[in-house]
């Protein structure tokens, strides 16, 4: 898997421009007919993410000093179609979400290309497998279909113990911003703390008010994640 590939290559601070070349000129009822299903998909497209995020700002940092521009623009070419991360992340990962809606509402005017590649369903998971360069994003892993749920499982698990912090007392829990600003990808508080639940952040017999921490944005590079 391409994908596999870059991650490995990004990890090992090999030569990635052969495989940059080959991202290029896949042709995308290709990809899209590789791409069958949702666990391919995501794995694909976190992977990618990740990686060109490694990449660009090893290479030229300076565009972490612009975040909006940087997300924003479109700079990774897949299948003879220039992307931004934003077009990766929100069209094609997020399933057509507009990005500042909080997760709630889906781009009606999505093009084919985006269509032809995108999620179908909801997973508030992958924001905690996304790494956009911060100090406070999730670690870096490697994905693949076959064991994406237990790999994506324990990643999840190990991040938001790191970020989380349960007060019994209070009847609180402190925990990432993320699930604030993708609130409708979780489907809301309930299903936020359905989530701490079956990571194990928070009691299962629990129903605490929940805070949100404050987010690091200060760049941090080459933070994988080691099993």
């Amino acid at each position: 898997m391409l994908s596999i590939e870059m991650a490995d290559a990004v990890c090992n601070k090999n030569n990635t421009d052969e495989l940059k070349a080959r991202y290029e000129k896949l042709n995308v009822d290709t990809l899209a007919k590789y791409l069958s299903t949702e666990n391919q998909k995501k794995a694909f497209w976190i992977n990618t993410y990740n990686s060109y995020i490694q990449i660009l700002l090893t290479e030229n940092p300076e565009y972490f000093e612009d975040r909006g521009n940087f997300f924003g623009e479109p700079r990774i070419i897949v299948a003879h179609r220039k992307l931004s991360f934003d077009d990766i992340e929100h069209g094609i990962i997020r399933g057509s979400k507009i990005k500042l809606s909080l997760g709630l509402l889906k781009n009606p005017f999505a093009d084919d290309f985006e269509k032809k590649l995108r999620t179908r369903n909801e997973d508030g998971r992958i924001h905690f497998a996304l790494n956009c360069g911060a100090k406070s994003c999730p670690l870096v892993a490697t994905y693949d279909a076959k064991n994406f749920d237990a790999k994506i499982d324990k990643v999840a698990k190990s991040f938001l113990h790191k970020v989380s912090s349960y007060d019994k007392e209070n009847n609180t829990v402190l925990t990432t911003p993320l699930f604030s600003w993708f609130r409708g990808d979780f489907e809301g508080k309930n299903g936020i703390l359905n989530i701490l639940k079956q990571y194990e952040v928070i009691p299962e017999d629990s129903e605490p008010k929940i805070n949100y921490d404050t987010y690091d944005w200060k760049l941090s590079l080459d933070n994988y994640y080691r099993e």
